[in-house]
């Protein structure tokens, strides 16, 4: 019997080939379902960025028409958008989703966690975090990271081990050749999964076009009252900004990520479409969080120091 060929000339595009959207797609669905398989008890950590919504959608498509069959977790810093906040309890009423919030402001009520003298909120998520996660007894969690964001984030695993303390050792992390994933953890042990990790932030939008998937209203340009402080338009408001000597100005600006309001730079931008929005980053030279995060801008190892002690 001859052996039946199928050849695809020069110029004729393969039927059979996966869109760059579609393949990343169908590498974060499979993660999702590989994660239902092995783990007992995963969590997705939303917060209502657009990441973590890019998350919940591939989550959403893994699973239906059968709900999602994992909890969500949001660590809330006490100063977050309301828009996001809002979007966030929105979506979970939508889906019929269980949603555990962790309290920053709870902790330091009572006595547990320090305001820091800048007043940001971002560093002080870990120990809400990690104690969520032994208090549910979590053996995955989802998060958003993305390797383009951040060089500590380049080197993380998709399946990333952390020890009974919910740190991160970079030495421990394991070879995942030909999207094999490993899973095993001893007791106390987690995993922490990143489905959009190969994802850049051009991917993420050229996403949300194509699902025509819902954000909040601020990743769009808007007018805003804001002041400037290192270089980086930060929102006013309760959370301790702005200082006597810094003066406050409505301009016309976008959020690129979404944390917590005293770390998280707005950007000028009249983009207030999808289209005018994947334009803007297509031209774009600096990461979202190289471009809008303070956080980030603490020391060179910032984020890698955040990372070992639990952090995201």
């Amino acid at each position: 019997m001859s052996a039946v060929t199928t050849t695809v000339s020069e110029g004729t595009a393969n039927p059979y080939a996966l869109s760059h959207l579609d393949s990343l797609e169908s590498e974060a669905v499979h993660i999702f379902r590989e994660v239902a398989g092995e783990f007992e008890r995963p969590v997705i950590l939303f917060s209502g960025g657009k990441d973590s919504i890019v998350m919940l959608h591939l989550a959403l498509k893994a699973f239906a028409p059968a709900p999602v069959p994992f909890t969500l977790l949001h660590v809330d810093t006490g100063h977050n958008f309301p828009e996001v906040l809002d979007y966030r309890d929105r979506t979970v009423e939508k889906h019929g989703l269980r949603l555990h919030v962790a309290s920053v402001q709870e902790y330091i009520d009572a006595g547990k966690l320090r305001e820091r003298p800048d007043g940001t909120r971002n560093p002080l998520q870990t120990v809400p975090l990690t104690e969520a996660i032994q208090q549910h007894r979590f053996d995955a969690v989802f998060g958003g990271g993305r390797r383009d964001e951040e060089k500590a984030r380049a080197k993380e695993r998709v399946f990333s081990l952390r020890d009974e303390f919910s740190q991160w050792d970079p030495r421990r992390q394991r070879p995942e050749l030909w999207q094999l994933y490993n899973g095993r953890h001893a007791p106390g042990e987690h995993v922490r999964v990143f489905p959009i990790s190969n994802w850049t932030e051009l991917d993420v939008w050229q996403y949300i076009e194509r699902e025509s998937i819902e954000l909040p209203e601020i990743y769009f340009a808007h007018e805003r009252e804001v002041f400037n402080r290192n270089g980086m338009w930060l929102t006013a408001g309760h959370w301790g900004g702005p200082k006597e000597h810094e003066a406050t100005e409505t301009r016309l600006v976008r959020y690129r990520t979404v944390g917590d309001m005293s770390c998280t730079g707005a950007v000028d931008s009249d983009a207030t479409t999808l289209d005018a929005v994947i334009t803007e980053i297509a031209a774009s030279r600096l990461t979202e969080r190289g471009a809008t995060r303070a956080d980030d801008k603490m020391s060179e190892a910032a984020m890698e120091d955040r990372k070992r002690e639990g952090y995201f």
